[in-house]
């Protein structure tokens, strides 16, 4: 099997994968979190790891930064390794006042200032959304965990010292906060038929100008993480 950008061999991902950004994060969830974790793909760095939670099995693997990182491994686990979800868990910064730090979020859409869908061909505006299915069954599972996740849209941004414009004007138009994968992730789902969807947890807010420092990025997100376990557990079912 194997891509330019996977050396895992075929069958070696399960159905679902999380992607964090950050390779170190990746790490943390596979050691923390999954029982017999098994490291399947390190080109680059990049830390894919398959092992199984609660009795199913869950693999997880970074995503880098930007649409177009996420855009390579995302397109190769739909159509190369046979993967039906995946679920970005990363962090966002807030531009809408009513988030908090470690807020934990749900993407329902992704606007954004990226050209990605042009390479579809299609002659209007294409709408990036989650997979609903994906979407109500993480819902779910944060409510059962006690969680109550702000739901919505995301602005999925090419650009982060951004001189062109001020992300904050997207809040008036009630886009919740600005990351920097989700809308390549949700058209590479659309054009392969599968499921994907963002959960991010608030690590800075443009509004308030507050931010968590660089290590709680890595490590202390946990109850994003046990969300988009559980849920891919329930997908499974």
């Amino acid at each position: 099997m194997g891509t330019p950008h996977n050396e895992a061999a075929k069958g070696a991902f399960a159905k679902t994968v999380l992607m964090p950004g950050d390779p170190l994060r990746a790490k943390f969830i596979a050691e923390t979190f999954l029982e017999d974790a098994k490291l399947v793909n390190n080109v680059r760095g990049i830390q894919g790891y398959t092992g199984s939670y609660k009795g199913t099995p869950v693999s997880v693997m970074a995503s880098g930064m930007g649409m177009p990182s996420i855009g390579i491994y995302s397109h190769e686990l739909f159509h190369m390794y046979d993967v039906d979800n995946i679920m970005r868990i990363g962090s966002a910064g807030a531009i809408s006042p009513k988030l908090k730090l470690r807020d934990v979020v749900m993407g329902q859409a992704a606007c954004t200032d990226s050209n990605y869908v042009h390479q579809f061909g299609m002659s209007g505006t294409f709408a990036p959304i989650a997979d609903f299915k994906l979407l109500e069954t993480a819902v779910a599972v944060a409510r059962r965990l006690g969680v109550e996740p702000p739901v919505g849209n995301l602005l999925s941004s090419d650009i982060f010292y951004n001189k062109t414009y001020n992300s904050l004007d997207w809040g008036k138009m009630g886009v919740l906060a600005v990351e920097m994968e989700s809308a390549a992730l949700y058209c590479n789902a659309a054009e392969a038929g599968k499921r994907a969807l963002t959960i991010c947890t608030i690590s800075d807010s443009l509004v308030t100008g507050e931010e968590l420092p660089p290590a709680d990025r890595q490590t202390s997100f946990t109850q994003m993480m046990e969300i988009a376990l559980e849920t891919a557990v329930e997908m499974a079912r």
